[in-house]
């Protein structure tokens, strides 16, 4: 039998938290394959009552009080090194479970408080890159035409494994635990911090209890050229709408197809439905007015600063009707990006989802909207695709939508193995009794929500192959359970539409693994509009929300068609897009 009790709990923190117990702690060089820690490099100093600002993803303060420990190791051979720090809690709050944060764009967190609040020790790591103080994207090339691999792969999956690795046996030693004492181990992130999480689950399955994903970056040359997708449509077009333009097809489309879920809410919780029934050019002739304001052309959350090249713009006061050029653009945005041979490269962002990649710069000296290359893609396409140390591209002189769906082939090549998360058998992870929870706003702006869809959908074939999707569906939801959150942005609630957003995910997917408490539904709450406070209780995929007729509650329905709208085959490629 695995002990489970709590550890040590007539000891106190100043009692453990010593540089002496916590070298004690190390599991002795030789034990872990590959990974020699340096015990003269071990710090350690109980800390209390510090504020800090919510290292889990609720996001609120709280007061900690934990240990502080550092310490560092190398490659066996190699003459690097990494270093880790790691919070554990006072031994009387410990729930013998270990907590690891996702980051978010091209940076790891460098947050190691995140479990206190769940009992939890939890670390944090520098990927031997110094992460702590530069994201990724900034060391990714040692100079033109010079990938760093190393920090690639460390990056990629390799530095949060090893965390955790290491932190299992030193959480044991520094409790004062028998070696069979189970620490049961989490794992929490959104955006680049879901593409962290997938690649644990992928590469390190037997490590973790509990993974909770949101909206993997995990389709990473896709998704970051998919970022230019907009921007080239324009330019292929020779038209850039005005942004007030976009902003009324957005907020039109939202309107119309709000109702199409059986409740008007200012919610779109079925997209699918408005991609089936609602038609864009409906949209011409309405007019739209925006007063003056400060913009910048950054593009949509996935890169941590503002790369050099992108641009900042007064933008003077549009008042103006929709035209068939506006909705020509949004119509090919939101079918996404085939080749010239009308051949599906990738899918894109649901109907209604904000536009925001495609916003043209507004150029002042010239009284014209012009071309706005979001650094999100560009930067991908000049570091990661040219090999070139440039933060965004240029022009998009002689740049078609071959060169897009050529771009995203390299990257998904050259990238297969460290950045392109999309392994999708994960049977290791499920034999091993690891739960994932994985959830997609539904109208997510910047990775598309159908991304999310298309990879469940890929486990699914993968590992249940012969099964009935009924059968399929109940096989999977033991261990892996998928959902859209309707109306949701980015990681987030949505400022256009006040829809729901799970809050307690940390506790469902604490009970479904420690007290086998298997979810049916995913609970959400509306923060902002008419409805907030109001708890949803989010259908699991592939089930979708169809609310009563007095608005009260929603059932969870099956509904081929939109199952359909969902599902993509990517013909531009000769290989399998997972």
């Amino acid at each position: 039998m695995v002990a489970t009790a709590s550890l040590s709990n007539a000891a106190s923190l100043a009692d453990v938290c010593t540089v002496k117990n916590v070298q004690a702690a190390l599991p002795v060089n030789g034990t872990l394959l590959g990974i020699e820690l340096i015990p003269s490099s071990v710090t350690a100093s109980p800390l209390y009552n510090v504020t800090a600002g919510g290292g889990g993803m609720g996001g609120s303060s709280s007061t900690l009080t934990y240990c502080n420990v550092t310490l560092s190791y190398t490659h066996t051979g190699k003459n690097d090194k990494v270093v880790v720090k790691y919070a554990f809690p006072e031994p009387s709050a410990f729930k013998n479970r270990f907590y690891v944060g996702g980051g978010g764009g091209y940076s790891l967190s460098s947050d190691a408080t995140g479990g206190i609040e769940y009992g939890a020790a939890s670390g944090a790591t520098d990927g031997g890159y110094d992460a702590f103080s530069y994201s990724y994207d900034e060391v990714a090339l040692h100079g033109n035409g010079s990938t760093n691999w190393d920090a690639t792969y460390m990056f990629g999956y390799q530095a949060l494994g090893e965390m955790t690795t290491i932190a299992k046996p030193l959480a044991r030693g520094f409790y004062g635990a028998s070696d069979d004492t189970k620490i049961y181990t989490y794992y929490e992130g959104c955006s680049d911090g879901g593409r962290e999480g997938m690649s644990q689950v992928q590469r390190w399955a037997e490590l973790y209890d509990g993974v909770i994903t949101g909206a993997p970056a995990f389709r990473m040359s896709h998704q970051q050229v998919h970022h230019i997708f907009p921007a080239t449509v324009e330019h292929t077009l020779d038209y850039y709408p005005p942004t007030c333009a976009l902003d009324k097809i957005v907020n039109a489309t939202i309107a119309a197809c709000d109702p199409l879920d059986g409740r008007t809410d200012g919610v779109i919780s079925r997209t699918d439905l408005c991609k089936l029934h609602f038609n864009l050019t409906s949209i011409v002739g309405e007019s739209y007015y925006c007063a003056a304001q400060s913009g910048s052309s950054l593009g949509f959350g996935f890169s941590k600063r503002q790369a050099a090249g992108s641009q900042s713009s007064t933008v003077p006061e549009q008042n103006g009707t929709i035209t068939a050029k506006d909705i020509e653009v949004a119509q090919a945005v939101y079918d996404g990006l085939h080749n010239s041979k009308g051949e599906r490269a990738y899918l894109s962002w649901q109907i209604g989802s904000d536009l925001g990649d495609a916003d043209p710069t507004y150029n002042n000296e010239t009284d014209s909207w012009e071309l706005n290359i979001p650094s999100t893609g560009g930067s991908w396409a000049t570091k990661f695709v040219q090999l070139l140390d440039l933060d965004n591209l240029s022009d998009l002189n002689n740049v078609t939508y071959d060169t897009l769906v050529e771009w995203m082939n390299f990257g998904l090549v050259r990238y297969l193995d460290s950045l392109q998360t999309t392994l999708p058998d994960l049977t290791q992870f499920q034999s091993s009794g690891g739960k994932l929870l994985h959830y997609h706003g539904e109208s997510d702006p910047s990775i598309p929500a159908a991304s999310s869809v298309h990879y469940w959908q890929s486990v699914r074939s993968i590992m249940y192959p012969k099964l009935s999707d009924a059968k399929a569906q109940e096989a999977l939801a033991e261990w892996y359970q998928f959902y859209l959150v309707p109306g949701a942005a980015h990681c987030g609630a949505n400022s256009l539409q006040p829809g729901p957003y799970p809050q307690d995910n940390m506790q469902t997917i604490i009970d479904w693994v420690e007290n086998g408490v298997q979810p049916s539904r995913l609970n959400a709450t509306v923060s902002s509009g008419d409805y907030s406070g109001e708890v949803q209780r989010l259908c699991q995929w592939p089930t979708r929300p169809l609310w009563k007729k007095d608005g009260s509650s929603f059932n969870c329905v099956n509904d081929k068609a939109s199952i359909d709208s969902w599902t993509y085959t990517f013909d531009a490629f000769k290989v399998p897009i997972y």
